[in-house]
């Protein structure tokens, strides 16, 4: 029987993707740490991509996970469906400053990259031109910035579309824009802000938003930064940190509260769906399940995967670390939602890099497959789901990319991925 798959660390625990441990610097500091900033977690001390100490980030990829429950070392069993698969990496732009999101309107050949100094870029064939520029009011650095953006699902008729910033004071602000009369503009004076939250520290924004297939639009939000949730959010379900919002956009100025929220009547913040998460720096939606990956403290990364139907999932945080105890030697794992994959801080690996599950048509052996990497050390890795578990789960050597920011699809469902380079990847199949 398929089982949930653990890549268990071979190595020491390894301080690192701003594990903020009590002696680490003030968070706030972390923005000018290191030589290559930290998206989505910034560095404590120096490590050119957001590691802490002497982790090797050039280190080879970690060796083939390991099948069984949870604590389990057995071999993988399964033949990787995708063995006979080849990918590569094809570049289709660079030049940005510090790229970490790519999304594209539904059925739309263009593509629209996010620039964490404030700006998103619209390539449209060869032409590639600033889109929308709030750099006068994104404050960005670390793991601040411009870092989510959402078309419309009626995009192509009232040209509305959202991004998640960080703005004066270090606050999220989620706002609303819509086209200009150029297509590949945003007109500016369109702005409202639609949620906005006081941020306590400078890390663990989290930054994704997505429209879910209920035509809400999902917003995700870390704990609000610092070690072991310093701030107490992550079980309190009272406070959009530490939670993936929903909210109808649709419904009210500047939105309802959908009534399917766990809290839609009480006992908690209304706008929050699923709580009990650290950072869930990017999240995708295949059909009705939501993959969330969530970025770990110490040791252990993890990906989550729910119905978006489901009644407010906890995932754990701070009583959990993926499958682990940690605020406590013994807990009830019972009582919280676990992960279908985690793995360990060894090989160079930090810090998780939510992705989605390939639905292109250029690929079709790769369809129903979720992409996902770590930023740290660039590892891809793949795995397929059914009812009763993850299977299949294969590493892309040839997709290692160090500093991997996020991962994208275009208005066709094709795959991308980008780095802290400035380089834009397509996913492509190889020979």
């Amino acid at each position: 029987m398929r089982r949930t798959i653990i890549l268990l660390a071979a190595a020491a625990l390894v301080a690192a993707a701003c594990s903020d441990d009590a002696s680490t610097s003030d968070p706030a500091a972390d923005a000018t740490a290191g030589t290559m900033t930290s998206i989505p977690e910034a560095p404590s001390t120096t490590g050119p991509a957001g590691t802490e100490g002497s982790a090797d980030t050039t280190s080879a990829p970690p060796t083939t996970p390991s099948a069984g429950g949870p604590g389990t070392t057995s071999t993988v069993g399964d033949v990787g469906p995708l063995d006979d698969l080849w990918l590569v990496l094809t570049p289709v732009a660079n030049g940005f400053r510090q790229p970490v999101f790519l999304d594209a309107p539904a059925g739309d050949d263009r593509l629209f990259v996010v620039d964490q100094i404030g700006t998103v870029h619209v390539i449209d064939g060869d032409e590639q031109a600033v889109f929308l520029d709030l750099t006068d009011r994104v404050v960005s650095g670390g793991e601040q910035g411009l870092l989510g953006l959402a078309f419309h699902p009626a995009f192509a008729e009232n040209g509305r579309f959202f991004v998640h910033y960080t703005g004066s004071g270090g606050d999220t602000v989620v706002a609303e824009y819509r086209v200009g009369d150029d297509p590949n503009r945003a007109d500016p004076e369109t702005a409202a802000t639609i949620f906005t939250t006081r941020q306590p520290a400078g890390n663990h924004n989290g930054g994704m938003l997505a429209f879910g297939p209920d035509g809400y639009l999902y917003v995700a939000l870390g704990d609000g930064g610092g070690a072991d949730d310093r701030y107490g959010n992550g079980q309190d379900p009272a406070t959009p940190l530490g939670a993936i919002l929903r909210l109808d956009v649709d419904g009210a100025d500047p939105y309802a509260i959908p009534p399917e929220n766990p809290f839609s009547d009480g006992g908690g913040a209304p706008e929050v769906w699923a709580w009990g998460l650290r950072n869930p720096w990017r999240f995708s939606f295949d059909g009705d399940l939501v993959f969330i990956g969530d970025v770990g403290q110490n040791q252990w990364e993890e990906i989550d995967v729910v119905d978006h139907r489901s009644g407010g999932p906890n995932f754990g945080w701070p009583v959990m670390e993926a499958t682990h105890c940690f605020a406590a030697s013994d807990c009830d794992a019972a009582a919280f939602v676990a992960p279908v994959f985690e793995y360990g801080h060894d090989e160079g690996n930090c810090s998780v890099t939510g992705g989605y599950v390939y639905r292109g048509s250029a690929i079709p052996e790769l369809s129903g497959a979720y992409l996902f990497g770590d930023f740290c050390s660039g590892t891809v890795w793949s795995f397929f789901l059914d009812g009763e578990g993850i299977y299949g789960v294969q590493e892309w050597p040839a997709l290692q990319s160090p500093g991997l920011t996020s991962f994208g699809t275009d208005g066709l469902g094709e795959l991308y991925l980008m780095t802290t380079a400035g380089t834009v990847f397509r996913v492509d199949p190889g020979t």
